[in-house]
């Protein structure tokens, strides 16, 4: 069998393209895995993630952590309050390692740190040459913060788009799967920015009547749709990576874990405040009967959607999110109940579902999905196990 490092080593020295390589390492896993095929199901529950490439490769991230930490301590030595050259020198020496770990290697976990450090560095650049270059201040009257729309809008570009080009030419060079959650990110700001821009000049110009004291809430409701649409644009793109690489061979279905990672908060939120009609805004938890049921809907929907793409990646911070509202509930608010908080109800159904979903994975989803949707869809999604 052709050995990984093999494989990266071709590459590296333009024997083979990166594409091929992933085939080649598809159909060696495809044929190891052979023999196997006939395991139980609870040995083929995991997901095939490549994001930890085992002891050696825990050992290089602590030395990577360790080395990057005290280069950055020797520059803040030689070059003090120089900031920007600091952040400037510390991603070109991280793009340098990630060269050795990353485009030799292909060490997985130290390859993720690197990118964060990279991206850390190139995004602090950014932001003292933005602060330089149109001299933001902190506004410190209404009429200086509504002064900073022309100024803000330009900064905020070259900012966010600054960084996503560093993101896509480092993916690009390095394939690092989490970067593409970075890029993500950085996209949503931008929509962010750009929707913050339209409302701000839609009322100025006089399209839009400024709103009221009391609209506050509807408003701030209404504002729930772009986090929404941008999770379910984020989610799309993972699935579409997910059926692109059905089999999770290659680097795409790394990619689309992050990009479910990303996602599932900025679904869950909005839906669960549309839902159950609950201001978590302001730190008003406290869901009646009817909240409840639709929260555990929207709960059963979301563990639907997890196994038909077969990804856990989207349940966690789902799970943990509406876990976490529970906790905050009965710590709050329990002592001033009586019977049963509902919340209660929903941490002991969300414990329950993560132990037995984690337990018979694979099991539960062909259970679930195969009766449940046309045979058209199931080709196109991951291959359910026997």
């Amino acid at each position: 069998m052709i050995s990984a490092e093999t494989l990266d080593k071709a590459v590296a020295k333009g024997l083979i393209s990166q594409a091929l390589r992933d085939q080649l390492e598809a159909m060696e896993r495809a044929v190891a895995l052979a023999p196997e095929a006939g395991r139980a199901d609870d040995e083929g529950d995991e997901e095939n993630l490549r994001l930890f490439g085992g002891g050696n490769d825990l050992f290089v991230t602590v030395g990577t952590v360790l080395l990057s930490a005290g280069f950055f301590f020797v520059l803040t030595t030689l070059l003090p309050g120089q900031t920007f050259w600091i952040a400037g020198i510390l991603a070109v020496f991280a793009w340098g390692l990630a060269e050795i770990v990353t485009r030799q290697h292909r060490m997985k976990l130290s390859s993720s740190v690197l990118a964060l450090i990279f991206m850390a560095a190139i995004l602090v650049a950014l932001a003292l040459q933005v602060e330089a270059s149109f001299g933001i201040r902190k506004p410190e009257t209404i009429w200086q913060l509504l002064a900073l729309r022309q100024t803000a809008s330009q900064a905020g570009y070259l900012f966010l788009g600054g960084g996503i080009i560093a993101a896509a030419i480092y993916f690009w060079r390095f394939r690092v799967p989490i970067i593409a959650g970075a890029i993500a990110i950085a996209f949503t700001l931008l929509a962010f920015l750009q929707t913050a821009i339209i409302l701000y000049d839609s009322v100025t110009t006089g399209a839009i009547a400024p709103p009221r004291l009391e609209d506050v809430p509807e408003l701030l409701r209404a504002a729930l749709y772009m986090p929404l649409i941008c999770g379910l644009i984020v989610f799309a793109t993972g699935v579409a990576f997910d059926i692109y690489d059905r089999d999770r061979r290659k680097i795409w279905s790394d990619c689309a874990f992050w990009l479910h990672v990303v996602s599932a908060p900025m679904l869950v939120h909005p839906l669960f405040i549309m839902a159950t009609g609950q201001n978590v805004v302001f730190g008003h938890i406290a869901p009646d009967a009817n909240a409840t049921i639709m929260l555990t809907i929207l709960i059963l929907g979301f563990l639907y959607v997890a196994l038909a793409i077969d990804r856990r990646s989207l349940l966690v911070p789902t799970l943990a999110y509406f876990g976490s509202l529970g906790i905050y509930y009965l710590v709050n608010s329990a002592s001033d109940s009586t019977g049963i908080p509902p919340f209660a109800l929903i941490l002991v159904v969300v414990g329950a579902l993560i132990i037995l979903f984690g337990a018979g994975w694979q099991r539960i989803r062909r259970i679930v999905v195969k009766p449940t949707l046309p045979a058209a869809v199931i080709r196109r999604l991951p291959a359910l196990k026997a």
